[in-house]
């Protein structure tokens, strides 16, 4: 009869498998299981670091924007307008109603005159429309009301921080200072009559055959608004006809006002959001599956571009006063 097996004995090859054969092996696999799971604890910490990095990043490139590029952006407005304005003035079809010579109605950000206030160094091209887009070029003239110089009442509107910050000095400028604005009918010359804040007391209305300007920006720290300034002044060179006006008060956007809020563009901005999410996920994924050299090449580019798309819809939601 066969014995049985000794149960204390090794089970040949097969027992080799399953058990080290030293005790120095048992201590390297406890060492690579221990290893395994400490790499599967830090993983996540490192996904963290990794989104936390992506949205400092995404802040900092938002403040370098508005508070830079920004301003770039304004600058190559201003020149293109400027040459704008200039060939129509040397042709005399600048604009003096809300419609051009062909009797168009005027489009957003068509120039219609120059703003130049020395003592604040403004030599500002303003456009047609008051809207947060427009006025990303320079400052804008408000639809309803006439030309700078015009019988009635003008309001022009301009960015206090951003984009060039044009109006930013403006509740500096002291009362009786002259200034110039420059339209299709001529140079027109005002006198600043003061600075006024939400509470005061409101000027008369313009009387027949007068002719003033509010001047409109935010209050309060840079990129912190905390209210609205008005600079009023009046004409005092010869006052101009007033010109066709197709857009009354109760027509008037809400993006159009102080501090309007321009949502036409929203859709814009989640697409982009989604697009910048999306890559955010796929380059968190290449870190672990192709590490970081290979991911920050393929991904860095596309991070920029999304980055940048995002950062142009966010600033056409800003107020057009900021």
């Amino acid at each position: 009869m066969t014995q049985p097996p000794n149960p204390e004995k090794p089970r040949g090859r097969r027992s080799r498998g399953i058990a080290p054969k030293t005790a120095n092996e048992a201590a390297k696999l406890t060492a690579q299981s221990r290893g395994g799971a400490s790499t599967k604890a830090t993983s996540r910490p490192s996904v963290l670091r990794n989104i936390v990095a992506v949205a400092l990043i995404f802040v900092v490139a938002f403040l370098v924007n508005i508070t830079l590029f920004s301003q770039l952006f304004h600058s190559v407005e201003q020149t293109r307008l400027r040459t704008l304005f200039r060939d129509q003035l040397t042709q005399a079809i600048a604009p003096t109603a809300e419609v051009d010579f062909n009797k168009t109605v005027l489009p957003q950000g068509a120039p219609i005159g120059v703003i130049k206030i020395p003592k604040l160094g403004i030599n500002e091209v303003i456009s047609e429309g008051t809207d947060s887009q427009t006025m990303r070029s320079g400052p804008g003239h408000r639809r309803d009301t006439v030309l700078p110089g015009q019988e009635g009442l003008s309001i022009i509107m301009g960015r206090a921080s951003a984009y060039g910050g044009p109006f930013g000095g403006l509740q500096s400028l002291p009362t009786g200072t002259k200034f110039k604005i420059i339209t299709g009918q001529g140079v027109q010359v005002f006198k600043s009559l003061g600075i006024r804040n939400a509470g005061d007391i409101s000027l008369a209305p313009v009387n027949p055959g007068e002719s003033r300007l509010i001047l409109l920006t935010a209050r309060g720290g840079a990129y912190t608004p905390v209210g609205v300034t008005r600079l009023d002044a009046v004409l005092i060179s010869p006052v101009q006809p007033r010109g066709v006006r197709v857009t009354t008060t109760n027509s008037v956007p809400r993006e159009d006002r102080e501090f309007g809020f321009d949502l036409r563009y929203a859709w814009a901005l989640v697409l982009t959001l989604q697009f910048l999410i999306l890559a955010e996920i796929l380059m968190l994924w290449s870190l672990t599956r192709f590490g970081k050299r290979s991911t920050y090449l393929v991904f860095t580019p596309t991070l920029l571009l999304a980055t940048i798309l995002v950062l142009d819809q966010i600033t056409r939601l800003l107020p057009n006063l900021l």
